[in-house]
């Protein structure tokens, strides 16, 4: 991207904003507050980098750069996903210096120095280098917390959060007994036996 900046801009405000069915020029001018040509390529960027479907839906990535836990390891799987060429050329590309990172550019794709898309790519490269966490170990599942939540309304219309994604799914239940009215303790404990036979 030429406006490099404007996937600083557009993934600072993924975090914030709520995640739409579908990633559109309209979301992205009203809700990220990108509008213009150059806020154009976004798009296209999030979807090569595996952040959209191609219909533009939002990815599990897309959810996970969400979160505070593991936005760093999304971050540095898109970039694995996005510029495959240039890390089939060098394994740890993301810890190359600028001149590095430019003469692998120009080998993976055999641009002229003087082509202004290797500015524009060093410039994206970077750009979503700055979110990337490529040495933290994964996560645990329980430590795991999505921020993506939703918003849905109860019976009385009042808006209550709603998590879409849940790493740990916990159930409890709870048994209501009527028992007969009688003093006869050969009944209760004829009850309570089956109880433990069948239910515990």
């Amino acid at each position: 991207m030429a406006a490099y900046g404007n996937i600083t801009k557009a993934l600072d405000r993924i975090k914030e904003a709520s995640t739409p069915p579908r990633f559109t020029q309209d979301f992205l001018e009203t809700k990220i507050g990108l509008t213009g040509g150059g806020a154009r390529p976004v798009i296209p960027f999030l979807k090569r980098t595996g952040f959209l479907n191609s219909d533009g839906s939002p990815t599990d990535l897309y959810r996970r750069f969400r979160s505070s836990i593991t936005a760093g390891k999304a971050a540095a799987e898109a970039m694995r996903k996005g510029y495959a060429a240039l890390y089939e050329s060098h394994e740890y590309v993301h810890d190359l210096s600028d001149d590095q990172l430019k003469d692998t550019i120009l080998q993976a794709t055999g641009w002229e120095k003087s082509n202004s898309n290797v500015r524009a790519a060093v410039g994206s490269f970077k750009a979503l280098r700055a979110y990337a966490d490529f040495d933290t170990e994964d996560p645990h599942p329980d430590q795991l917390e999505y921020a993506d939540t939703e918003r849905a309304s109860s019976t009385d219309g009042t808006e209550i959060p709603t998590i879409t994604e849940s790493p740990d799914i916990k159930l409890s239940y709870t048994i209501n007994l009527n028992l007969p009215a009688t003093t006869d303790v050969a009944v209760f404990n004829a009850i309570f036996k089956s109880l433990k036979e069948h239910l515990l």
